[in-house]
């Protein structure tokens, strides 16, 4: 079966086997969405329960993110042509004085792995950037990365930016990194904390739906 050989590829890691088996699935006619679901969604989704149950790690997951990216590349033309429109949106950076990125790229990967959009500022993001991101994208949600102690407290100065710039009800504001905790983001006004980028991935689904 396609979808199988697709999905174990994808989490095996294999490029090559991710884009033939995608090729073999758009020549015998299958639609795309039904591709992305069961062959690249569910595929991200099962290694993204084995993340969180430690059954692989960061290297796994970023080599099968990268497969996911090749298949995408692949399937999105395909997506735009028969109107697929993406489940959501998100803007993701870490803060202002932060340079510290792997955790961003995995959450980004996840998320574009759960069937989001994602706009990434980067790192070292200040409160303006995140403002204008949102204004130029109007996303579903807004994701936050720090990882040293000294820059959490920027999350609460990019928070309130949002707040005074009037866009505080239009977006849903996902916090983590290794010092940040779920009391931390009640306590900053963040609608959601995720510990790692597995949880991410299950919170903006939920947030996106």
């Amino acid at each position: 079966m396609v979808l199988q050989d697709i999905n174990q590829a994808l989490q095996r890691g294999d490029v090559n086997g991710v884009k033939q088996g995608i090729q073999e699935a758009l020549d015998s006619d299958m639609k795309p969405r039904v591709i992305l679901n069961e062959g690249l969604l569910s595929a991200m989704e099962t290694i993204g329960v084995k993340f969180k149950n430690n059954e692989v790690f960061v290297p796994e997951v970023l080599i099968a993110a990268r497969a996911m990216n090749a298949g995408m590349e692949l399937l999105k033309p395909k997506l735009v042509e028969t109107g697929v429109e993406p489940v959501g949106t998100a803007v993701l950076g870490t803060v202002k004085g932060d340079l510290h990125d792997i955790g961003k790229n995995l959450v980004r990967m996840m998320l574009e792995g759960a069937g989001l959009t994602v706009y990434d500022l980067g790192v070292d993001v200040s409160a303006e950037q995140f403002v204008a991101a949102i204004q130029e994208h109007d996303p579903h949600i807004v994701g936050l990365s720090a990882l040293l102690t000294t820059t959490m407290g920027e999350m609460k100065s990019v928070i309130q930016a949002i707040e005074e710039a009037g866009l505080r009800d239009k977006v849903k504001i996902m916090v983590g990194g290794a010092p940040v905790t779920s009391k931390f983001a009640v306590d900053i006004g963040a609608d959601v904390y995720a510990k790692d980028a597995a949880e991410a991935s299950t919170e903006a689904k939920k947030l996106v739906q």
